[in-house]
């Protein structure tokens, strides 16, 4: 295959597109790390993708071979924080089916979030990866595209 895609910011029409692509990733992510850590629902993913976009909150891009088929997507939102100079943007999610990698798809995806952060103001961006061995070729795509390693872990606690 061939990463002949074109992208496009997604639409809350395009949320059934996009949410079997979530679950891909989270079973990518989960049989990885080989822990159940992610529940997925796909009708309860849509409608609230569908919801995220429609209210602005959520910004993804989508990217589709010619056929139309999606081969991945990008999605963000903002954030504010003291420590990072006022607002700035977060890679919820980033993910390239595995016949697309390698052609410069993510690469593209990625620059689509940066003109979506100059056109909003903001200050950098920010992404989370595993420290695990397990996503070493993650972090190197994102130190290759610029991304620093800044300290930390992701935590979180189930509310």
């Amino acid at each position: 295959m061939t990463a002949n895609c074109s992208i496009q910011r997604a639409a809350p029409h395009d949320a059934p597109l996009i949410a079997p692509l979530v679950g891909e990733l989270l079973r990518e992510i989960m049989a990885a790390i080989d822990l159940p850590a992610f529940n997925f629902d796909l009708a309860e993913t849509t409608a609230r993708l569908e919801d995220f976009i429609a209210q602005d909150q959520y910004f993804v891009f989508l990217a589709r071979t010619v056929d139309g088929n999606p081969a991945g997507f990008i999605a963000l939102y903002e954030s504010r924080a003291l420590y990072a100079e006022g607002t700035f943007g977060t890679i919820a999610e980033l993910f390239v089916r595995p016949g697309f990698r390698s052609q410069t798809l993510g690469r593209r995806l990625l620059e689509q979030a940066r003109e979506l952060a100059h056109a909003r103001g903001w200050k950098r961006l920010e992404v989370t990866t595993p420290p695990l061995p397990q996503f070493d070729k993650t972090l190197a795509f994102y130190q290759n595209q610029g991304f620093a390693i800044t300290g930390g872990r992701k935590l979180k606690v189930v509310l």
